[in-house]
């Protein structure tokens, strides 16, 4: 018994560890370069890091230099077996209000070990509240309209189904 706790013991320190001393910061950085060679850039106001958290402020998106969107604030949270990525008041530019909605309110992202494959998605804004998956194994993304908003830009994207309009995409 006493081998049992300390297994724990070391395995709890060591995972906490991990989670205290990981460069946060770095890793945005690093996927910061992996976008720029998409021609994709972020350009953040400031970054706070805590203990299990990373917080974004004041992000524009710039595509092929062209600001194309602006979001308010991403929280990410990890525990390394659970992680969530929360974006909030993301707008898109004027010139893109004719193909996508104009504004999303929140967006969340999680992920689980639980369910190492898939990636949940839950989002609400101008065209209404969405839920939705990532199948990472099948590389396909389905969104689910629970509430329909004003879909009118992005309707001739959607599919309409049994329970509802739904975007299906494979990548």
């Amino acid at each position: 018994m006493q081998m049992v706790k300390k297994s724990a013991l070391i395995f709890l320190l060591v995972w906490f560890s991990a989670l205290l001393f990981m460069p946060k910061a770095e890793l945005y950085h690093t996927l910061e370069k992996t976008l720029a060679q998409q021609d994709i850039k972020l350009n953040e106001k400031s970054i706070h890091e805590g203990l299990f958290s990373l917080t974004l402020k004041d992000i524009t998106v710039y595509v092929k230099g062209i600001a194309l969107a602006h979001i308010e604030r991403i929280d990410v949270f990890t525990l390394l077996f659970y992680t969530s990525l929360d974006l909030h008041n993301l707008e898109v530019d004027e010139a893109l209000h004719a193909t996508l909605p104009a504004q999303t309110k929140t967006a969340k992202f999680r992920y689980s070990i639980v369910t190492p494959l898939t990636i949940a998605i839950d989002a609400n804004g101008s065209f209404g509240t969405t839920e939705g998956t990532i199948n990472l194994r099948n590389k396909k993304l389905h969104v689910d309209f629970v509430k329909v908003g004003d879909i009118g830009t992005v309707q001739s994207l959607l599919k309409k189904g049994e329970k509802g309009w739904f975007y299906e995409k494979s990548f």
